[in-house]
């Protein structure tokens, strides 16, 4: 009997931090998501052309496209694509190169000076692997005027 009270004790300091323990992993914070954004310009902003376009993002390394044919990626890895009057594409899909509609950023640029008519568009900045392969969930489009 004696033996089984001397346990107690232990066991309850043992329950006792490891809850505390649990708790605490609880509240760290989640890992930041990945994100895309326009820094310049603003959703719903009228500018004029050339229009300066300025791309962020955070959670994942802008990196310029490696020489030669590429067979795989590098995770974490990704560069800009910019599409004109264009939706998001879905996760996956490839970006063809050389389509007037999207503009790629292989060289791992984050900015650009662009003509366009005067008039609504929207923009979409779309996040790509090394194979020019859609990131899942990294993409935002904004509208924009472009004044006369």
């Amino acid at each position: 009997m004696k033996l089984s009270k001397q346990l107690v004790l232990p066991v309850f300091v043992m329950v006792v931090a490891g809850g505390a323990f649990a708790s605490a992993q609880m509240k760290k914070p989640a890992a930041a998501k990945a994100k895309v954004m326009f820094l310049e310009p603003k959703n719903n902003a009228t500018v004029t052309s050339p229009v300066h376009m300025k791309f962020g993002s955070s959670g994942i390394t802008i990196s310029p496209v490696p020489p030669g044919d590429l067979k795989e990626t590098r995770p974490g890895m990704a560069h800009y694509h910019v599409g004109i009057d264009q939706a998001c594409l879905p996760a996956g899909k490839n970006i063809v190169k050389g389509t007037p509609s999207w503009v790629h950023f292989g060289t791992g640029s984050t900015t650009i000076d662009m003509q366009l008519t005067p008039g609504p568009h929207k923009l979409t900045l779309q996040l790509g692997d090394d194979l020019h392969r859609t990131v899942d969930g990294l993409c935002q489009t904004i509208n924009i005027t472009v004044a006369p």
